[in-house]
């Protein structure tokens, strides 16, 4: 897998599933990792990733076994308030509010973002230009006045230069540190859905609230660095919000109209001569 120029992380992976089937199974007898898989007690969705990751060991070792077929199962991301995820932002430390704002800013992939560099980010017209993981298109992201004024604070304070890396440690780390806050507040609020709520929802957050101010699942591919439209398609699923989900407004003149659009509300229609806006809470 390295030779063939896949990813540290990609490799990781399979050698912790290959650890985990060979545990309970013989991985040179493909019969018992076949039936080992089929006992499990777990989604299809996971006994599809071990198939696929004992068949990059078979096809290595020339070993002939006929891979068995495990639909994976369909599941709608389920996507938390703003309110939570700035609720965590403010929990976190500094250099982990920095990356979570980022992750909710951008939606850069864990990896896209530790690997960042200085020199990736242009502060004075506010865009980061990643390297894009997973082979996907690259691409140009904008960032508010305030992260890019925090990011500014943490290259002066640090005296980093342009080919420095923005942040240590890896996607690993990152993940790590994450979980570590997330659960301790959700046992200081007393509030377990906070630990239901993963890295990558800081993620999946930018992508719907894009295509909701959009509409454009093109501009949503691109920006989220997918290699296939149908991967991007499932946002569009994510659109029937509940009212309790909308914060609505109103404006009667256009310097309300102006002052609403720019705070990221979108209109929706007129009612007795007042115009409504809603935006995602």
């Amino acid at each position: 897998m390295k030779n063939n120029g896949q990813a540290d992380t990609s490799i990781k992976t399979v050698n912790n599933i290959l650890k985990i089937i060979s545990k309970h199974a013989d991985l040179n007898n493909p019969e018992t990792v076949q039936q080992f898989i089929a006992n499990l007690q777990r989604t299809n969705t996971y006994k599809n990733n071990l198939c696929k990751t004992y068949l990059k060991y078979c096809r290595h070792y020339e070993i002939k076994w006929t891979k068995p077929k495990y639909t994976p199962d369909t599941k709608i991301i389920k996507i938390p308030t703003k309110e939570k995820l700035e609720m965590l932002i403010a929990t976190a430390g500094t250099i982990l509010s920095i990356k979570l704002q980022i992750s909710m800013e951008t939606g850069l992939r864990p990896i896209e973002l530790c690997n960042l560099k200085v020199k990736d980010i242009d502060l004075e017209q506010r865009t980061i230009y990643p390297t894009t993981a997973k082979h996907g298109a690259s691409r140009t992201l904008k960032i508010s006045n305030s992260l890019r004024d925090t990011i500014q604070n943490h290259i002066n304070k640090n005296k980093l230069n342009l080919n420095d890396k923005l942040f240590k440690g890896t996607p690993t780390q990152y993940g790590n540190n994450y979980r570590e806050m997330r659960n301790r507040l959700a046992r200081k609020l007393h509030d377990p859905s906070i630990q239901t709520i993963s890295l990558y929802a800081f993620r999946h957050y930018f992508a719907t609230t894009l295509y909701a101010k959009t509409k454009d699942i093109l501009l949503v591919k691109q920006q989220m660095g997918h290699k296939r439209i149908e991967t991007t398609m499932i946002y569009t699923q994510l659109q029937n919000y509940n009212e309790d989900e909308w914060t609505c407004k109103t404006a009667t003149n256009v310097t309300e109209a102006t002052a609403l659009i720019e705070t990221g509300f979108e209109y929706i229609q007129d009612i007795d001569g007042i115009k409504l806006y809603r935006k995602r809470k």
